[in-house]
């Protein structure tokens, strides 16, 4: 990578809000806010414009909705600022951590009911080599005096978090350089079919449904975990292909699909403290304005620390804002390009194009998203975090808007996460509701790359009555295919709870392998995915195991998840579209593992760890690339570790997650018992000292190390 030389990042003109450019921007918004379309209608033209936009003449468009500043404010104490930071230095992308002096400057911008618009000169536009200016809005709170900041919610690039401000990129420009266009050309050329959302849309063709899929968690198939990494397998293999030379057996798990599932490739939640830490963009608040008027541009340059994102998550932990784009964790160059360059290896993969399908999760946010996003956005709390106010017309616009930027990287289909969870109260019924007709309406978010447009191939998740008591038994998986005929489901063999790694399992589940063979043409069949696998670590050892799949624990789970008969019967004899799992099939490690946060972080880890059971052997922990962290804690050995973790189990639930409590029991328990260690100094150190910010400490070594004994290259 050549950074762009920096005398031409220095001189870019100020930044400065362009009046007349504005004005008709502004003339717009309210041209189509006072049309007589639906509000949904206005909501979906006023979206398209939301975020930062750079134009032909080298000006940068902006829209906020801000819901939370209409009507609050007089005319004359609308002080609502943008706050823009360019690098004065070339930005080193694979750096660990850097201190780069940035431009700072802001400019009072112009509020318009719920909505901020403003076309301004002076902001450099990000590309493959240049990171572009970052931006947010920020306001007063003329009550209390405080400051408050507002992120776009749909960007182009983030490349430092959802918690650090966007980047103005030009995403338009990459779109004309791609590798994939004929690809995309001739997707689009294919025989048309009319959408059945509403009857207006155009016909388009949509993406056929691919032969078989491979699910893929994009930080453990690589010994990089992002996505240049796992390009580079495929070029190795493609390579390899084209030169005729034998693969390796872990190269040949990557091949023989037509179509690759990423699990979720959003932003995802990000590290925090109970004192709101926060890691990856901070600044030198010297004369940045916390302390004087809401902006103050600094005349001289401003600090700021910029380190590479290093989240750790199994994808569905997002905040939903930035859910544009793709999570920075997984881009080794944090660029956008990564993305297109990587979707354009597998539509030129040599043979035949490898579909890529995303995992969309809209249909929940986690609680971070009330530190990031308008309370409009959300409807109240639920099981994982906050459930989303699909029902109001501009937020479904705007979670529309979102999904459409981020097809238009030109990925083949989407996965819609939890079809289940998408409801709301209807007034008229009385009744809680599953808000069918936005599901349809995801489904038929247009794709347009270059002019060339087609619709996704459709899977949705969707087990309804799920959680409901009873659920695995009166789930038909056919709600939504009845709904739309050319989508799939998830299968009842895929979904969720399977546990095939018990006696007797597939005797319990035989009326659904019925149901397959009957009526599963339209279902994702197949046993192994990124939900199954963890369910088979949550099997208690007293259970009735199958031991004629193996003849210790990890045997029988890698066993029960990549089965030759199962195998056989799923691709030789089963309609429906198989699905394998990436990790399933390596026989690596898998689980719900992230290094997120430190408030839930030893309830995750407790949830996790029948992983140590199930998929880690006392050989492989003794191995010193295995478990680093862990050990420097002073659990040398695996059932060291094993009888800590009981012991850390059996208290979090009898004390009701009370971490100082579970900490004291737990000292307590190390007492009584020799077996743990006391002959190491480490280990009766770490238990002498126990409290509570120690067990979060070996919660995220735990979870870390896990997470790292997951890679799929590693054993």
């Amino acid at each position: 990578m050549s950074p762009l030389p920096a005398k031409k990042i220095h001189s870019l003109p100020p930044v400065e809000l362009q009046a007349s450019e504005t004005e008709s921007l502004l003339a717009w918004a309210l041209e189509i806010a006072s049309s007589k379309r639906t509000y949904f209608e206005i909501g979906q033209q006023l979206a398209r414009r939301i975020g930062a936009h750079p134009t032909a003449d080298g000006l940068a468009e902006i829209g906020f909705w801000v819901p939370e500043l209409a009507g609050q404010l007089a005319a004359s104490e609308r002080h609502i600022y943008l706050e823009v930071f360019t690098p004065l230095d070339a930005v080193d992308f694979s750096a660990p951590q850097q201190t780069i002096p940035f431009r700072y400057e802001c400019v009072e911008v112009p509020l318009q009911g719920e909505f901020v618009w403003a076309v301004v000169s002076g902001m450099q536009v990000g590309s493959r080599d240049l990171l572009g200016s970052l931006y947010w809005l920020r306001y007063r709170d003329l009550s209390d005096g405080s400051l408050h900041t507002v992120r776009d919610v749909a960007p182009y690039s983030l490349p430092y978090g959802v918690f650090a401000p966007a980047e103005l990129y030009d995403f338009e420009a990459l779109q004309q350089s791609r590798r994939d266009r004929d690809y995309l050309r001739d997707r689009a050329q294919a025989e048309p079919v009319i959408p059945a959302a509403t009857g207006h849309e155009p016909a388009l063709p949509r993406e056929p449904a691919p032969s078989n899929i491979l699910q893929i968690h994009i930080p453990t198939a690589s010994a990089e975990g992002t996505l240049a990494g796992l390009a580079k397998i495929y070029r190795q293999i493609a390579d390899k292909i084209k030169q005729q030379t034998p693969l390796t057996p872990a190269e040949q798990n990557y091949i023989g699909y037509d179509a690759l599932q990423l699990l979720p490739t959003e932003p995802t939640i990000e590290y925090r403290s109970e004192h709101g830490e926060r890691h990856f963009f901070s600044m030198d608040l010297v004369g940045y304005g916390n302390d004087g008027p809401a902006c103050t541009c600094s005349p001289t340059p401003l600090t700021i620390t910029l380190r590479k994102p290093n989240t750790q998550n199994w994808g569905y932990d997002v905040p939903i804002l930035g859910s544009s784009t793709t999570n920075p964790a997984l881009l080794s160059t944090l660029r956008p390009d990564e993305v297109i360059d990587f979707i354009a290896d597998m539509h030129n993969f040599p043979g035949r194009p490898i579909q890529v399908i995303y995992d969309l999760v809209y249909g929940h946010a986690d609680n971070q998203s009330l530190e990031l996003l308008s309370r409009q956005f959300l409807a109240g709390p639920n099981m994982y975090g906050q459930d989303l106010s699909h029902t109001l017309p501009m937020v479904r616009a705007t979670l529309l808007e979102m999904q459409r930027r981020k097809i238009n990287t030109g990925i083949d289909g989407i996965r819609i996460d939890g079809g289940q969870d998408f409801k709301f109260f209807n007034p008229f019924s009385g009744r809680l509701e599953y808000d069918d007709n936005y599901l349809m309406a995801m489904s038929d978010v247009i794709q347009d790359i270059n002019g060339h447009q087609r619709l996704m191939f459709i899977i949705f998740e969707d087990g309804r009555p799920w959680p409901d008591e009873g659920w695995e038994t009166t789930s038909t998986y056919r709600e939504l295919i009845d709904l739309r005929p050319d989508s799939f489901q998830w299968g009842p063999l895929i979904f969720a709870h399977n546990t095939p790694a018990l006696k007797g399992f597939w005797d319990y589940k035989w009326p659904r392998v019925r149901e397959v063979m009957q009526q599963g043409e339209r279902w994702i069949t197949g046993c192994g995915n990124h939900d199954t696998v963890r369910r088979g670590n949550q099997i208690s050892l007293d259970a009735d195991i199958n031991w004629n799949l193996g003849t210790n624990i990890p045997e029988v789970l890698n066993n029960a998840y990549d089965n030759p008969a199962t195998t056989l019967w799923v691709y030789g004899f089963s309609p429906g579209v198989p699905m394998d799992f990436l990790n399933a099939l390596m026989h690596s490690g898998w689980g719900f593992f992230r290094n997120t946060d430190d408030l839930y972080g030893v309830k995750v880890a407790t949830e996790e760890l029948g992983f140590l059971d199930w998929q880690v052997t006392a050989e492989f922990y003794a191995k010193p690339q295995f478990f680093i962290h862990t050990k420097q804690l002073g659990f040398k050995t695996l059932a060291q570790l094993q009888c800590f973790t009981q012991a850390l189990s059996s208290n979090m639930a009898a004390l009701e997650y009370d971490l100082e409590l579970v900490a004291s029991a737990c000292r307590k328990s190390f007492i009584e018992h020799d077996e743990w260690g006391l002959q190491s100094p480490v280990l009766k150190d770490f238990f002498t000292h126990l409290d509570a910010e120690h067990l979060k400490r070996f919660a995220l070594a735990f979870m870390e190390d896990s997470h790292e004994f997951s890679r799929v290259l590693t054993l």
